[in-house]
């Protein structure tokens, strides 16, 4: 049986709301990067399965402006060493819930968290088939080196998520 844990209302709703305004909002002009594939380990096939992305913090680097705006949320898991912090964007591509191609994170085991920013019909799917609902305000923590899939959502236009990797040993 695969480990994790959720937790609801995760952030206060204060801090909640202004991290997903940053994000999922038109005047704010938050800079997404197109992502031909969900998953950059298996470019065959799939065209049409594409996400947006914005990597935060990656190879010990601050990347982004906004990765202040994201020390609420990061503090609040308190890693011992950050691996990567990237916001997520999948849009609706259709009218069919798509199940994207398994993944890990990285080959050797860390932890993650996805933090859910907004409630939609896409999910997060364990190695062992288990699957968590996008509800805003929601944080799944799971080892990511173990395969998971994500998937689009047909009730909203995007579905949005920060995929927060670390270290806590």
């Amino acid at each position: 049986m695969i480990k994790y844990e959720i937790r609801d209302n995760y952030l206060p709703d204060d801090v909640f709301k202004t991290l997903k305004d940053k994000i999922d909002n038109d005047e704010q002009n938050f800079p997404w990067f197109y992502n031909r594939f969900v998953d950059d380990g298996n470019k065959e096939a799939l065209d049409d399965h594409f996400y947006f992305a914005h990597v935060a913090y990656g190879s010990g680097t601050i990347n982004s402006a906004f990765y202040e705006e994201l020390l609420p949320l990061i503090d609040k898991i308190k890693p011992k060493a950050l691996i990567r912090v990237k916001v997520n964007g999948y849009p609706k591509n259709g009218d069919k819930i798509i199940r994207h191609r398994p993944h890990s994170d990285y080959p050797w085991e860390h932890k993650a968290a996805i933090f859910y920013l907004n409630t939609n019909n896409g999910k997060t799917i364990l190695e062992d088939g288990t699957e968590i609902d996008s509800v805003a305000n929601r944080i799944l923590f799971f080892d990511a080196s173990k395969p998971h899939s994500s998937t689009n959502c047909t009730d909203e236009k995007m579905r949005f998520n920060i995929n927060i990797n670390y270290l806590n040993d």
